[in-house]
């Protein structure tokens, strides 16, 4: 079942007089429960359609829908919603509160989520329950990207958006992280949208998007993806 599709999506942004066309009359549609990997080079558009899918920007034409909702005509509100409810962010780097313990950066979402998932599960579904009450300076980089997955999750959010979420990572815990967010597609039915520019990770997607000067040049679904062991990192 799909739960995005952009229709004709465009978007502009200008400088004085110079505009920059970051996508370009993207159509495109997004099944539920994969974990779906978009690749491209730096300035490709990858980020830009992260951050519609995840209503940190607006299109300049064309209509999102998500979960068969036009999130396109939203105003800021609407759209502060939407992202509290629909969607989980996961970044190259943890944005971590580095004042609160583990146990309650994950707790925060309690603040903005309708439905939220219990934080100390959360935290033992990424394997960190044990540090729960550590800061996360007192963490690994690895460790610290899995409390930002427990969070995100913890919104029970239905799309799960990652931005280079291995990049700050060494391969090893890559993998781990990886491993992670296959899991939550598999086992708990979640959108995971991954943009990154590592062709390895796309070995593991149920779909490889690939995107270069603001528009789509291929989709292609992956019948036997590979699992983070198989891949030669």
């Amino acid at each position: 079942m799909s739960i995005v599709e952009f229709q004709n999506v465009t978007r502009i942004y200008k400088s004085g007089d110079h505009e920059q066309k970051a996508l370009d009359n993207v159509n495109l549609t997004l099944e539920e429960g994969k974990f779906i990997v978009i690749l491209g080079p730096s300035g490709a558009g990858k980020s830009t359609l992260l951050n519609m899918l995840g209503g940190l920007d607006s299109p300049t034409s064309g209509t999102i829908t998500v979960n068969g909702k036009d999130i396109s005509t939203l105003n800021q509100n609407e759209l502060a919603d939407y992202r509290a409810s629909t969607v989980g962010f996961v970044f190259q780097f943890y944005n971590l509160i580095p004042t609160l313990t583990v146990l309650e950066n994950v707790a925060l979402v309690k603040e903005i989520s309708k439905d939220p998932l219990d934080a100390k599960k959360m935290l033992s579904e990424v394997g960190l329950a044990d540090h729960a009450q550590n800061f996360p300076a007192e963490l690994s980089g690895g460790e610290q990207q899995r409390v930002s997955i427990a969070r995100a999750l913890a919104k029970n959010p239905k799309i799960l958006l990652c931005d280079e979420p291995t990049g700050a990572l060494d391969s090893e815990t890559g993998v781990l992280v990886l491993k992670l967010l296959l899991s939550m597609a598999r086992n708990y039915g979640k959108t995971i949208v991954a943009v990154t520019h590592n062709q390895n990770i796309a070995k593991m997607a149920d779909v490889v998007i690939r995107v270069k000067n603001g528009k789509i040049k291929s989709y292609e679904e992956q019948e036997h993806p590979m699992s983070a062991e198989e891949v030669e990192w």
